[in-house]
């Protein structure tokens, strides 16, 4: 009697085990899959953050800065007799 409840005791402690395991890996595997899906989403943000660190590199070209001023919005350098420099 008392060795079929050992046995007993012993096939169901292992059982649980082997489910646990089962879980464990399960769990595993899904962490893995959300791992490579955020890896994957930081590469393509980190492809995007150097195209824009270009394209703002781009706009800010001082020549680009003085095209868009004198072609679109009709700026130009003032003469030097209206230029006053202020010292202290």
């Amino acid at each position: 009697m008392m060795r079929n409840l050992i046995l007993t005791v012993l096939v169901l402690a292992n059982v649980a085990t082997a489910l646990l395991i089962v879980r464990d890996r399960h769990e595993h595997r899904q962490s893995f899959i959300q791992l490579t899906r955020l890896e994957k989403a930081r590469d393509d943000l980190n492809i995007e953050f150097g195209r824009l660190q270009i394209e703002q590199a781009t706009w800010a070209e001082s020549g680009r800065v003085n095209q868009v001023a004198t072609t679109r919005l009709g700026m130009v350098a003032p003469p030097a007799e209206d230029t006053v420099v202020l010292r202290r």
